[in-house]
């Protein structure tokens, strides 16, 4: 049996879903999208059901890839639970009507019944159920109130075979909202004023740079933390291990360097040894790690209490000039984590030229937070002058590279529709849960390509490619950026991973103002592989060369003015 859960964006439907399944989610892309779906299992009875997280949808008549990929798994549905927003009947019920029209078993889960009743909203459910002509149970899934009665009903799911013109089903929608509900007076709650101060410019741009700049000081506390008290102490545990294996491999071979890589001052230094059992396993553990899980617990807070639309709606007049609207603030912070699901994320964006100055402006100018972590590690000692030179440039660059590709390229950007939900705490099971995912997906696509390019760098160097590279990139490495050859070979395992490819100029003994040049290039030059599969998916070969030539082309001019701008 599949079951999906089916609504608009904000109304609930991952809080439900993580209340009806248990932790044993997958994560998938829609067959021949970039689109993703969660998909889990419940017990009705003795039996299991699969549980799909469908992506949100304001309507049938699909207007974005995501809204298709909806359409199209409504297909594939035995039975379809609508999650409706109390608060918001009018809206969510045209999708409601359009969901009867389909011929698939409904039921209606009347969730943030208790926000409605906050606000002085008050529904008639049996009169409601009895004009749907399906069942109806109110919810509220961040308590779990109703979600059992929910399930006990299932097997009570109707199908109908009603057909109405668009007209038609907004004039039933209004009838329908006009006998259910009433709304008493009440005054405003201070979420609520708090909510209107974060999307008006004068209040809600300070707020916003107030929350920026305190989840930053978050990412780094926990990061930091996690690093000193629990990662250097395990790594310190095993360096004793890596020097016995060592020992046992004997200094100089080949499979010594390979596995444990070069020793430091007859020890193993973690950071520069470049084994596959020595930085192989630090890069992505005991300095990204820590830094990646402080980034999506904070996001998944701001996205979970309702702040992220409200941002959205915040900065969309200033996205507008860059060839976007409001809503690619999402792919941006995502990208911060890992430009894989920032990539996957661009689905919001409603027409191919959005996606294309997303992801074109993310791959030149969001480094992912692995990256980030290794140029804190980098630049960070020489203080925060240093850091910002490196941040103040991508910025610099994401806004004149936004407003080209708006000048330059054909079409326009759509106004956002979005729906703003009430602020709210988070349900923590979700967003542990959520949490959960976004690790184990930077884990499994993080760790074996940094032993990929761990490897690939020790084969490099041992057949003296790096070298060769080095000398022919020597022109462009050395003339033009002011780097020493060797840096040819970063250059090279960047487009592996770019966090291994910034900790390989570690060893090189580079000055500041080098590595502010060298952060800023392999931050722009290419995106990583992952990404770039990601960009040939979307935008097929011409698209992709397109993007990555704007990438490489601004990443050289950028990277030789900062030289010539340092003094390198």
């Amino acid at each position: 049996m599949r079951i999906l859960l089916m609504g608009n964006p904000n109304v609930g439907k991952s809080v439900v879903f993580s209340r009806l399944t248990g932790t044993s989610v997958v994560v998938s892309n829609y067959p021949g999208t970039t689109v993703e779906f969660t998909k889990g299992t419940m017990k009705i009875g003795e039996k299991k059901a699969d549980v799909i997280d469908v992506p949100g949808t304001y309507t049938l008549e699909p207007t974005t890839r995501a809204e298709e990929v909806a359409v199209e798994m409504l297909k594939e549905g035995d039975v379809v639970i609508d999650i409706v927003d109390a608060t918001n009947l009018e809206r969510n019920l045209y999708l409601t009507l359009q969901l009867l029209e389909k011929k698939v078993p409904v039921i209606v889960a009347l969730n943030l019944s208790d926000e409605a009743k906050h606000k002085g909203i008050t529904i008639d459910v049996k009169k409601l159920e009895k004009l749907l002509d399906v069942p109806v149970v109110p919810t509220v899934a961040i308590t779990g109130e109703g979600l059992k009665k929910l399930v006990s009903r299932l097997p009570e799911a109707k199908a109908h075979a009603y057909r109405h013109t668009d007209e038609q089903r907004w004039e039933k929608v209004g009838k329908i909202v006009e006998d259910v509900q009433s709304v008493a007076h009440r005054h405003h709650t201070l979420a609520e004023r708090l909510g209107d101060a974060t999307v008006r410019p004068l209040t809600g741009i300070p707020i916003a740079i107030g929350i920026v700049t305190l989840m930053f000081l978050v990412i780094r506390f926990i990061g930091e933390g996690l690093i000193a008290n629990v990662f250097d102490p395990a790594f310190g545990a095993y360096e004793p291990v890596a020097m016995r294996m060592s020992e046992a491999l004997g200094s100089g071979g080949l499979l010594h360097n390979i596995v444990i890589g070069n020793l430091i001052d007859g020890g193993i230094d973690f950071t520069q040894s470049m084994g596959l059992l020595t930085t192989g396993i630090f890069v992505p553990f005991a300095m990204v790690l820590p830094y990646v899980f402080a980034f999506y617990l904070v996001l998944g807070f701001l996205e979970d209490s309702g702040y992220l639309p409200r941002l959205g709606v915040l900065v969309d007049s200033g996205m507008h000039r860059v060839g976007m609207h409001g809503l690619a603030v999402v792919p941006m912070l995502l990208g911060l984590g890992c430009n894989v699901p920032g990539a996957l994320s661009s689905r919001i964006l409603e027409t191919q030229r959005q996606r294309f100055i997303a992801l074109t402006l993310m791959g030149i100018a969001v480094p992912c937070m692995a990256q980030l972590a290794i140029i804190f590690g980098l630049v960070g000692p020489y203080g925060i002058g240093a850091l910002a030179m490196v941040f103040a440039t991508l910025f610099v660059v994401w806004v004149v590279i936004g407003l080209l590709l708006n000048k330059v390229l054909a079409g326009e950007s759509p106004e956002m529709f979005t729906e703003i939900p009430p602020y709210r705490m988070p349900y923590w099971g979700a967003t542990l849960k959520k949490l959960w995912m976004r690790i184990r997906h930077f884990l499994t696509t993080a760790i074996p390509f940094v032993l990929l390019g761990v490897l690939l760098v020790n084969v490099l160097y041992t057949l003296g490619i790096i070298d060769f590279m080095g000398d022919i990139a020597s022109p462009v490495v050395v003339g033009l950026l002011g780097l020493p050859p060797a840096a040819a070979g970063a250059l090279i395992i960047g487009f592996l991973r770019k966090d291994v490819a910034v900790g390989m100029l570690l060893p090189l003994g580079l000055s500041m103002q080098q590595l502010v040049v060298a952060s800023v290039v392999l931050a722009m030059y290419f995106p990583c592989v992952a990404t770039f599969a990601i960009l040939f998916k979307e935008f097929g070969i011409k698209g992709t060369i397109k993007s990555t030539s704007i990438m490489i082309g601004m990443a050289l001019l950028v990277g030789t003015l900062l030289r010539l701008v340092l003094g390198v």
